[in-house]
């Protein structure tokens, strides 16, 4: 039997065509929504309520605002769900400390169709669609235009629009729902070692991404928080959407595997893990969560399985016949001591990744010939 996979994406459509009045307007509710929400995350901290279908009237009165009824509910809805995302967080660490209660700032709101409705533009050839405020309170009634923007267009071709919408002072975020079809069976795979010289080098000998060292680089050179650098790092961004694409993209390919890298960046500048100031400023320009997430995303939308597995000595170890050793790499040059294996490092290493993964016991299904690859 096929299982179809579904995904979620979202895409943000900026609010800047609003009138100062409606802008105005927007900025109260936000203000009021993160004061009602901080009302209700105080009444269920000690007492929270087991659903929303406890959130009934005489619980939402108890709070004294302008809003109606069904903007009162969505507040306490969010608050709920603040208050048992804490206390679920601290359970899952283990912690048993006293949890931090949440505090909802006000500069955002997630509303439904019972407060806003999305309506195509059907006469104005300057915006493509409105968003109709509506049961907000003090019989507040408002429209907001929006234009849309490419990939806004791309998702709603690919999937469907829910009716959900994250409002912010500056933008709306509106969420899709994809169909990709069944995942393609695992017949055919990549590993792929991530790193500053190449960023992507894959088990078939492929490097992409040979230019990823040149924006880091151009990261580090700019001011920090100056809007040159935010221009830099969104070019390093940019590069790494179309590496990713590409990888994924791969003819054949069925799934791809990575290193979990997870916690890259902790303990540095601890005295046994110490890394020159160099080093340090190079990986923290390198971004390399936001790689990971767009292979990922990318392999949902094409079908492709991902996995990871453990970075542990993937450099060091020879694909060839196994010996360990962190002599064998030196600098950018793989060669085994043992069996005089010589190859790039990076591609040995993303050899060694996909090996890892075949022989382990989530790739028990995977054809041999693969290791040949």
């Amino acid at each position: 039997m096929l299982v179809f996979m579904k995904i979620k994406r979202s895409s943000k459509c900026s609010l800047r065509f609003m009138t100062s009045e409606k802008r105005r307007q927007l900025d109260r509710i936000l203000t009021e929504y993160g004061r009602v929400v901080n009302f209700y995350v105080g009444l269920f901290w000690f007492n929270p309520p087991k659903s929303n279908n406890e959130l009934d009237k005489s619980l939402l009165d108890k709070v004294e605002s302008w809003f109606s009824a069904r903007l009162k509910k969505t507040a306490a809805r969010e608050a709920l769900s603040m208050v048992q995302a804490v206390r679920n967080r601290k359970r899952q660490k283990g912690d048993k400390s006293t949890p931090k209660k949440p505090k909802h700032r006000g500069n955002q709101m997630m509303l439904c169709d019972m407060n806003i409705t999305f309506e195509l533009s059907k006469s104005s050839t300057e915006f493509d669609a409105w968003l109709h405020f509506q049961s907000i309170g003090e019989k507040i009634i408002f429209d907001v235009p929006i234009r849309f923007h490419r990939q806004y267009l791309e998702l709603a071709s690919w999937g469907k629009r829910l009716n959900s919408y994250f409002i912010t002072r500056k933008s709306v975020q509106f969420c899709f729902e994809i169909e990709t079809g069944p995942k393609l069976p695992l017949d055919a795979g990549i590993g792929i070692d991530t790193g500053i010289n190449a960023l992507a080098s894959l088990s078939t000998g492929e490097q992409l991404g040979t230019d990823i060292k040149q924006h880091i680089e151009r990261i580090k050179r700019c001011k920090h928080g100056s809007k040159g650098q935010k221009r830099a790092r969104l070019a390093l961004r940019h590069r790494m959407d179309a590496v990713a694409k590409q990888v994924v993209q791969t003819p054949g390919v069925s799934f791809v595997v990575v290193e979990n890298l997870k916690g890259i960046t902790q303990n540095t500048k601890h005295p046994k893990r110490r890394l020159g100031k160099n080093m340090r400023r190079s990986i923290g320009a390198w971004n390399v969560r936001y790689w990971l997430e767009r292979i990922q995303r990318n392999c949902e939308r094409n079908r492709v399985s991902f996995r990871s597995v453990s970075p542990h000595h993937t450099s060091q170890i020879c694909s060839k016949c196994g010996h360990t050793d962190r002599m064998n790499r030196r600098g950018e040059k793989f060669k085994c001591l043992a069996c005089g294996y010589e190859d790039n490092a990076d591609v040995q290493a993303s050899r060694t990744i996909l090996h890892r993964f075949i022989t382990g016991k989530y790739g028990s299904g995977c054809k041999p010939h693969l290791l040949e690859l």
